[in-house]
């Protein structure tokens, strides 16, 4: 029996055999070509298979974790796109006359080591993306596929030199009971995608592979660090009782999330789930969601060649409704740009994808893909076996004609289906996404045609602070603690109100635990985060008064900085326990 700690990553406790994960590595030659051009052309159709491979992974993500998962996959897409690497490559391809392999490898492992040399933990993890994304362009020119096809038939506790985000999410979930590895830190993508999937996890495990064999079996606690290789048998049933407690621990704290969250003063708050697909809805159901706040439509136009059709979208959107039943459903129109691969759209490479034609902004030049959404939504409410309670958002709206417009094709959509005979339901809500400074600034304007408005605080952070919150070396500056997020989202809360009109948010601010004391003090109305963030959220409000929240709030809004504001929350928290 031997024992070892690393960092620990996601909590929980695994008993079992271990299988170790050692990928082939790729090797890569350097040789001379003579067709830089002809070499160059093969790198980006290299290109182009590894963005279809990653948008299928994207989707796969989406469908069976969660989007902010998914995220990850956008963000590795959006890395394949960056002209200063495209460059790069090509130089040496063209200047050296260097093969294509050679010249991604060469590329991939510079940026890899400049994240490595910044003294941050973040933009150190970070590193693994790279080359995740390196080897996936690599295998793509070498015609090499992905090596997880040997995952053993049996449940495992996987352990490896180091784990890529893509690895993580093929591996199959009904046999995976925990997840180690020898390097990598608890912000690694591979480390939340853990904690996300609720797998135990660990980090920076000091554990030489070799004393793996076929019979090892591993006891891994992902809330201490510990593991335990070949346990003797009163350590294995000393490990057993621990699991046990800990299950009954979370079996708990899940039943007490399934109740409603009531401050000490008596307010009724309502936690809803953001879902990209059937699987989340159903998660969302067990964690505790009193509905949805964002529905993500995504998934149905990725990793295809043409639109869905309304019969398709229709289809899908009745499977969730039908889930959800009676509970208010919030659903977001396509929000898809020049950053995804989807030419039937008529998207084309922009500079700035996210400043570009988008979302609603597509309406004047493909008005029928937002019908077409419109109707399908409609039809399938109508067709469902329950009264639905919809509500409608269009995202990334900037000025008041982009509302009127999309209102009264959603009135017309609705026109239609009455005069066809097709039913359609009889409560429907109408808002907008508030992701953009100029809408939060222009709220009393637009309550007069919409019934309500969501909080996007990922993209508000980044409009409103000037980060790409994809890119590694500004993400940190994105937080929506800033004192001018914090002002907007305020400003939009407020305005609402005065209209009659309820507030929702929906970023990854919302399932933030410290934030839900300042949230409930700026008078939110819906909070809305991923299924696995709603019991901790839940508990939190529950410690909460409603009263003292509001004069949390205005002290805060008095900050000068994101730093100051965390420090404040995490005292008053610290007080309330």
């Amino acid at each position: 029996m031997k024992q070892f700690t690393g960092l620990p990553a996601s909590p929980g406790i695994a008993i079992g055999s271990v299988w170790v994960y050692a990928p082939t590595a790729v090797a890569v030659a350097s040789h001379t070509i003579a067709n830089p051009l002809e070499e160059i052309k093969r790198f980006h159709d290299a290109l182009k298979t590894a963005e279809s491979q990653l948008q299928a992974l994207e989707k796969h993500t989406l469908e069976t974790i969660g989007y902010e998962e998914a995220a990850i996959f956008e963000a590795h897409q959006l890395f394949l796109q960056d002209p200063d690497l495209i460059e790069s490559i090509e130089m040496m391809v063209e200047g050296e006359q260097l093969n294509a392999e050679a010249a991604v490898s060469q590329a991939i492992e510079q940026y890899a080591e400049a994240l490595l040399a910044v003294e941050d933990e973040y933009f150190q993890a970070r590193a693994v993306d790279v080359r995740d994304v390196g080897q996936r362009i690599i295998r793509c020119l070498m015609g090499i596929a992905d090596d997880h096809a040997d995952f053993p038939n049996r449940p495992v506790i996987v352990l490896a030199d180091d784990l890529t985000p893509s690895d993580t999410v093929q591996f199959p979930k009904d046999r995976l009971l925990a997840l180690a590895t020898v390097r990598g830190g608890p912000t690694s993508h591979t480390a939340i995608l853990a904690r996300s999937l609720g797998i135990p996890a660990i980090v920076s495990l000091p554990l030489p592979l070799a004393l793996i064999d076929g019979k090892s079996t591993l006891i891994l606690d992902g809330s201490t660090g510990q593991v335990t290789l070949n346990p003797d048998e009163a350590t294995l049933q000393q490990a057993k009782s621990a699991q046990a407690a800990w299950q009954r621990q979370q079996d708990v704290a899940l039943q007490a999330a399934l109740e409603t969250a009531v401050t000490t003063d008596g307010h009724q708050v309502e936690v809803v789930a953001n879902i990209g697909g059937a699987a989340d809805a159903q998660t969302a159901l067990t964690y505790g969601a009193e509905g949805v706040g964002l529905f993500r439509t995504e998934f149905l136009y990725l990793d295809r060649d043409s639109m869905p059709g309304e019969d398709e979208q229709t289809a899908a959107y009745q499977e969730i409704f039908e889930i959800m039943g009676e509970r208010p459903l919030v659903v977001r129109t396509l929000d898809i740009g020049g950053d995804k691969a989807v030419s039937y759209l008529g998207f084309t490479a922009e500079p700035n994808p996210f400043l570009g034609w988008r979302a609603i902004r597509m309406m004047d030049e493909r008005p029928d893909v937002l019908y077409h959404q419109f109707r399908a939504l409609l039809r399938a409410a109508g067709a469902t076996s329950q009264p639905t309670d919809l509500r409608i958002m269009v995202p990334m709206v900037s000025n008041i004609d982009e509302v009127k417009q999309a209102r009264a094709m959603l009135d017309q959509a609705r026109t239609d289906l009455h005069d066809e005979g097709i039913p359609v339901p009889e409560k429907l809500q109408f808002g907008i996404m508030v992701e953009i400074p100029a809408a939060a600034l222009q709220v009393p304007h637009f309550s007069n045609y919409v019934d309500f408005f969501s909080i996007g605080t990922n993209d508000l952070t980044q409009y409103t602070l000037a980060v790409d919150r994809t890119n590694e070396r500004v993400a940190p500056l994105a937080t929506p603690y800033h004192p001018a997020v914090l002002n907007l989202i305020a400003t939009t809360i407020f305005n609402a109100h005065k209209h009659g009109k309820w507030v929702g948010l929906c970023g990854e601010f919302a399932g933030d635990p410290l934030a839900a004391p300042l949230l409930l003090g700026l008078g939110l109305d819906e909070f809305s985060m991923a299924p696995a963030a709603i019991p901790a959220v839940k508990a939190m409000l529950r410690r909460c008064s409603r009263v003292a929240c509001h004069g949390l709030a205005a002290h805060v809004l008095e900050l000068a900085t994101a730093k100051e504001v965390k420090a404040y929350l995490e005292e008053k928290v610290s007080e309330m326990e």
